[in-house]
């Protein structure tokens, strides 16, 4: 079995990307003399250096590299050395321009930035081999090592080429998944609009069309592009087990963030020894510690539960959004700690040393252009010391829950063209759904449809569009088993061809929700509506509304008005040992929070009322203990209540009864027992 944890590093991950090739070599011994300073244990090098390393096609220059690896050594910094093939030099483009990648209109990219990459190139692919070969050769066994970087943020900034050497490999790709292009006929529908085929090579990707293509077609070749991506992954991977044996691979996934949505982490996380992410806040006015948990939770949960690591976040403000507000004193810690209390072994950032020159020379780092009289580095030296402090909780796992089940080919189908409104959006639903339940004080594990769920009280569905009979099957199993489901609309509607279930809508989830949908009935922008519960008391709801049938199910609220006024909005189905809940409009957090308040009662999950809101508690536990999380994200102190006395990590005090919370710190309790 491959090493899954980076070899040699005996205490939580604390650095960042380090590219000291932008420096002058004399400022390397002031940055690990800093990195001592800090607290560092391991730095990401490498990653795009393949240009410094092969300057010229088959000539190496590894001097600047040897010298680089045996400083950090010396100075008890680990490695995490990354194959460079993200970025392929200007000469491999001019010599192999067919490598730079064609979008669907038929323009092709020019050399310059980060990525231009088509994965199905043979060119690329043997040049990637080759880089990759070399390094592990020279490197596979230095003392410095800890783990192995493929890539960089596969998937971003371009997930899918629709060149012809793209179009060939998709032709053999639709050949072995279907095995006769009558059967991928019959799953794209092709007789609609005289769309078939009669042999693979009449094939092409959805390159553009007058009008909206065949979905079928779209929604696998995003399978095919991810699946292609991973191809060269692994073939990278396989060459760094055969020569440099006992290492860990591993790539930085993007999992919740929607400039990543076209890769299938779940396929993903089985490929690589140690789940890695990088996360950044999105600013655009929501809390953003709500998304980071959201995107930590995910990242433990493609990752099987298993300890994980964040490989890049910032230390401030970033460089590629709109606007790009600096953290907060105390938020750093707070965004790197919270990571760590849902599974993260460290924490990391992108990067070491602010640039002084390129496109991300205004993203913070670890080491800011003020350098050391600075806010930010203090901050980082106190981290340091902090993450030092919480190594006992190495290899413990985060105790979840809840289950929301996630699945990104749900998400490639429902975003496709021509659906029922444009102002349903899942992973909307999906925020919204999460936020309750974070504000609820539930600890969140997501979940693969088809995945084995009986571990879990309560199990939410926020908006699956696409679901096979087996993820239907297995929801129902699980509510008469005893399970609590929450269902959100349009949720079971196709196939994993995007085929319509035959029958009524939803169609694998009819039996266990107890009801039909006859028609869906969106809404008009800005339109509302109103909906009652049986003791009178209104909420309102807007962008969808359906006409439900129950069928066993009861009606719980009920729309009041619209072309839906007296249908079902809201029910609740008995089945077997479990209830099912079925919610068929948009609702706002306090609608949200009410249904949950109800399937967490069915669920007999206990309430937590006595934790503040944005009072943020989480647990990890193992050989090594129990250790009790506590984040206060507000202005106010705030207190939190202990099961059992315990020792606060980052201070060494003793807690009993009630743990403060300062305004804004953060507490580990390790407790007692």
């Amino acid at each position: 079995m491959p090493e899954t944890t980076p070899k040699g590093l005996t205490r939580l991950a604390f650095g960042g990307d380090y590219n000291p090739e932008q420096w002058p070599e004399s400022v390397w011994h002031e940055d690990v003399r800093l990195m001592r300073e800090a607290g560092v244990s391991m730095v990401s090098v490498g990653i795009f250096s393949w240009a410094l390393l092969e300057p010229a096609p088959g000539q190496y220059d590894f001097g600047w590299l040897d010298r680089l690896l045996d400083l950090l050594h010396e100075n008890g910094v680990r490695v995490d050395l990354g194959t460079p093939t993200v970025a392929p030099p200007v000469w491999f483009y001019r010599a192999h321009p067919e490598a730079l990648p064609v979008t669907a209109d038929g323009t092709r990219y020019e050399f310059g930035s980060r990525g231009a990459i088509c994965h199905s190139n043979a060119d690329y692919r043997t040049a990637a081999a080759n880089i990759t070969t070399r390094l592990a050769e020279r490197y596979g066994d230095h003392p410095a090592l800890a783990m192995w970087h493929v890539h960089n943020e596969y998937g971003v900034p371009v997930s899918a080429c629709y060149c012809d050497s793209c179009a060939a490999h998709f032709r053999r790709w639709l050949a072995t998944t279907y095995g006769t292009v009558e059967a991928v006929n019959e799953a794209w529908g092709t007789a609609f609009w005289g769309q078939r085929y009669t042999d693979f090579e009449q094939i092409n990707p959805p390159r553009l069309t007058p009008t909206v293509g065949n979905p079928g077609q779209a929604l696998d070749y995003k399978r095919f592009a991810d699946a292609t991506i991973r191809e060269n992954f692994r073939m990278e991977r396989d060459i760094l087990h055969r020569l440099s044996p006992g290492v860990p691979v591993t790539t930085n996934f993007m999992t919740a963030l929607s400039q990543c949505d076209s890769i299938d982490y779940w396929a993903w996380g089985r490929e690589v020894d140690l789940v890695t992410n990088d996360h950044y806040l999105i600013t655009d006015g929501r809390r953003t510690h709500v998304n980071l948990a959201m995107a930590a939770d995910l990242t433990r949960s493609v990752a099987d539960g298993a300890p994980w690591l964040l490989l890049e976040h910032s230390t401030s403000g970033i460089n590629w959004q709109a606007r790009n507000p600096a953290k907060a004193p105390g938020q750093m810690a707070r965004n790197s700690l919270a990571h760590v209390a849902r599974g993260s072994e460290g924490a990391m950032f992108f990067q070491w040393r602010q640039s002084r020159r390129g496109a991300e020379k205004f993203h913070s780092a670890m080491l800011p252009h003020g350098g050391t009289d600075t806010r930010v580095w203090r901050e980082v030296v106190e981290l340091g010391a902090a993450l030092d402090s919480l190594s006992p909780i190495r290899g413990t796992r985060t105790v979840a829950d809840v289950a929301v089940l996630w699945d990104w080919h749900s998400w490639w189908a429902q975003n496709l063209d021509w659906r029922p409104t444009e102002d349903h959006d899942a992973r909307e639903r999906a925020d919204a759904f999460y936020e309750v339940l974070y504000d609820r004080h539930l600890t969140v594990d997501f979940a693969h449809p088809e995945a084995d769920l009986s571990a879990y009280p309560l199990v939410v569905v926020p908006a699956l569009y696409l679901m096979t009979e087996a993820a239907g099957l297995s929801l129902k199993r699980y509510v008469e088993n005893g399970g609590t489901l929450v269902v959100s609309y349009f949720s079971g509607i196709v196939d994993e061809h995007d085929a319509v279930h035959e029958g009524a809508y939803p169609g694998p989830l009819r039996d266990v929700l107890g009801l039909t949908v006859e028609e869906f009935s969106p809404l008009l922008k800005g339109e509302q509506v109103r909906i009652t519960d049986p003791d009178g008391s209104e909420l309102g709801a807007d962008v969808w509304t359906e006409f439900v049938v129950p069928r066993g199910a009861e009606p719980v609220w009920t729309y009041a008005d619209g072309l839906t006024a007296g249908h079902p909005a809201v029910t609740r189905h008995r089945l077997g040992e479990g209830t099912a809940w079925y919610v068929s409009t948009r609702l706002g957090h306090d609608g949200l929070d009410a249904l949950l308040g109800w399937a967490a009662e069915d669920a007999r999950l206990d309430p937590r009322a006595d934790l503040p809101h944005d009072v943020e508690v989480v647990r990890r536990t193992g050989e090594s203990g129990t250790f009790l999380f506590a984040f206060n994200h507000t202005t106010a102190d705030a207190k939190v209540p202990l099961e059992s006395p315990g020792t606060e990590l980052l201070t060494g005090e003793r807690a009993a009864g009630r743990l403060a919370v300062p305004a804004g710190a953060v507490r580990v309790v390790r407790l007692d027992g």
